[in-house]
């Protein structure tokens, strides 16, 4: 009859192995989370789930926009995707969202979102620009009349990364960019809110109660 030895040093090799490779593992599935997981700022009830990520690195708008930045002309976009976890449709009013920032102690205002078009103007004509000019409705697309090539090319990759839709379907995402001309106060962001007052469960005809999602976190660098 054969014998068979024990070899602890064999067991303790086999040991080792096993605990590196899922710590291997678990190192893989944490680099894959995406980034925004970890820094988007969220809101939900109601069956809507609600996630905002201001854009404060240069960066994330050269991968996006190849013709011209809307940073370097001092506005901010914001990634917002709208979940509905619910059986029933979803109405996001755009036109009503608003980006709530502390300009001082005395003087805090709700900026309006921009429209592609605005935020084009804004871009290659600077001077024009005003924050507290109320700016919408905010288009969902169509066609382009009365400019230039370059205009109609850096409008296109606005509307392009924009929200495309203010409705989601039972249990669909819909997510985009907002636009907000802050002026190159990107600071503002640390203490700034997106205030969503008017969401609609659109077959029973039910309002939401508002969404104020604090960006505090999700705009620390």
């Amino acid at each position: 009859m054969r014998k068979v030895y024990y070899n602890p040093a064999r067991k303790l090799i086999l040991l080792l192995s096993i605990s590196t490779l899922l710590l291997l593992s678990a190192n893989e599935v944490a680099t894959q989370q995406p980034t925004s997981l970890k820094t988007s700022a969220l809101e939900s009830h109601e069956g809507m789930t609600i996630t905002a990520q201001p854009w404060i690195d240069p960066e994330l708008y050269k991968q996006k926009f190849h013709k011209k930045s809307p940073y370097a002309a001092g506005i901010v976009a914001v990634q917002v995707a709208f979940r509905n976890d619910s059986d029933d449709s979803m109405k996001v009013n755009l036109e009503r969202i608003r980006l709530n920032v502390t300009l001082s102690e005395e003087d805090q205002q709700a900026l309006n979102p921009l429209t592609s078009e605005q935020a084009t103007d804004a871009i290659l004509k600077p001077g024009a620009k005003n924050i507290t000019q109320r700016r919408f409705p905010i288009p969902l697309g169509g066609p382009k009349v009365g400019h230039d090539k370059k205009w109609i090319e850096v409008e296109q990759e606005l509307r392009d990364a924009g929200v495309h839709a203010s409705i989601i379907a039972p249990h669909n995402v819909v997510q985009g960019l907002l636009y907000f001309d802050v002026r190159n106060q990107f600071d503002l962001l640390n203490t700034a809110h997106l205030y969503l007052p008017e969401v609609v469960a659109i077959e029973k005809n039910r309002a939401l109660m508002y969404f104020e999602i604090d960006l505090s976190r999700a705009a620390e660098r």
